[in-house]
């Protein structure tokens, strides 16, 4: 359970979706609203301020991206896009609506679950946690600055996210595909590329003291990665 429970707002016209979703977050501790209109989501959101809303693209009314529109003008919670569609100009359109993530149904509940624990982590850091101390590293997660034993390094946007993304789940093994999802728009891209590992050994290069034997970020074998705190 969680400790403080969170509230998930879902937004999607299917009822047996909704059902299989909301009965798995209640199991994970959140509180539920959901609704199967674009205007009563629109009206659930102004009410209650959830922390976290689950948005179908494809709604009766109002359709998923004039949605995030209306609502990312008025909030800051993260959103995260549920749609069977899958074309590329529909995720581009769907982020720069101000989405935070994007995934394409049908998909595993496990992979949603990690997708909504990495965002509320990331956010609760960017609004309640400013600096952060792991071993010599210091983040500061307001500036997107980093130093090691008080020495600036500077990262690149990518290695950034990678850093975030990693201290919000420490010591957990992350997978390739996880990782890809998070950091890139359409990881697909990404998919049968060698780009997570080249930006893994350039960030391990610039917050590693012995890069070669990397204690920070290890290598799971036949897995992906995981963040030693």
């Amino acid at each position: 359970m969680i400790a403080t429970a969170k509230t998930i707002l879902i937004i999607d016209d299917d009822p047996d979706i909704v059902q299989t979703i909301r009965a798995n977050l209640i199991l994970d501790g959140y509180e539920i609203l959901f609704s199967h209109t674009g205007l009563e989501g629109i009206d659930l959101a102004r009410k209650y301020r959830p922390d976290l809303i689950l948005l179908d693209l494809n709604l009766p009314d109002l359709d998923g991206i004039s949605i995030c529109g209306i609502l990312r003008k008025e909030f800051d919670f993260p959103i995260i896009m549920l749609t069977a569609r899958d074309s590329l100009s529909d995720k581009v359109l769907g982020l720069k609506t101000g989405a935070d993530d994007y995934m394409v149904k049908p998909f595993e509940y496990l992979e949603l679950s990690a997708r909504i624990t990495a965002l509320f982590n990331r956010f609760d850091r960017s609004m309640i946690q400013g600096k952060q101390q792991i071993q010599d590293l210091e983040i500061d997660h307001k500036t997107r600055q980093i130093s090691i034993k008080g020495r600036a390094v500077k990262l690149t946007k990518t290695e950034f996210k990678l850093l975030e993304l990693f201290v919000s789940q420490p010591d957990q093994s992350l997978t390739r595909t996880f990782i890809e999802n998070q950091i890139w728009w359409d990881s697909q891209l990404y998919s049968h590329s060698r780009a997570l590992d080249v930006h893994i050994q350039r960030l391990r290069k610039k917050i590693e003291a012995q890069p070669e034997t990397p204690t920070l970020i290890t290598t799971i074998a036949g897995v992906g990665y995981r963040f030693n705190t």
